[in-house]
């Protein structure tokens, strides 16, 4: 009986193979966790400045409606 020396290159292939998509995935996983960071951040700074400016409101600002109101049927034609 004789055996066969097993080849070491179609494992070492699949290695390299499983590593490239593990790295693939790893990049994806990360770019997609700072998008979702960079999304949360945005929404947050916009949340905070509009309360912010609700905040310094005035008297005048609550009124600032409030008096004659522009015709704007002006110019229509008929």
């Amino acid at each position: 009986m004789s055996t066969d020396p097993v080849p070491l290159l179609p494992e070492l292939d699949n290695v390299v193979s499983a590593k490239k998509s593990s790295s693939a995935l790893q990049v994806v996983g990360w770019f997609s966790m700072g998008m979702v960071v960079a999304v949360l951040s945005v929404y947050l700074g916009v949340e905070l400045r509009s309360r912010y400016r609700f905040k310094k409101r005035t008297p005048y600002d609550f009124y600032s409606n409030a008096g004659e109101k522009p015709v704007s049927e002006f110019g229509v034609g008929i």
